[in-house]
């Protein structure tokens, strides 16, 4: 096609194929970013049934007892507080005390090596 009109379609063409180029290009999901916090590591009940590991990712994975990953999700910390969403739905909450104490749903977990 020839013409200010064949030159129009030629244009929208080109136009939606650069787009369908950069959405197929674009990732899925943005990069996790680190939390910014001081608290990422293992936290632990005094008696070691309990066992929080804070990832550097913003995910949490909680033994209990022997039993490994009993829970799994995400936390969010602001200031001294931490949120919890776990990957079934349930949500929970604590406060960092100070740089070795958390206090969570009626236990102290204390910061591990």
């Amino acid at each position: 096609m020839r013409g200010p009109l064949g030159g129009a379609l030629l244009l929208l063409a080109s136009i939606h194929l650069a787009a369908a180029q950069e959405t197929t290009t674009m990732p899925a999901h943005p990069p996790a970013h680190p939390p910014a916090h001081p608290y990422v590591g293992l936290w632990v009940t005094d008696d070691g049934q309990v066992r929080h590991a804070l990832l550097p990712d913003g995910r949490y994975d909680e033994a209990r007892g022997t039993r490994e990953s009993a829970y799994r999700g995400r936390y969010e910390v602001s200031g001294t507080h931490i949120d919890y969403w776990d990957d079934t739905g349930f949500t929970a909450d604590g406060d960092f005390v100070d740089a070795n104490t958390l206090h969570h749903g009626g236990m102290i977990l204390r910061r591990r090596p």
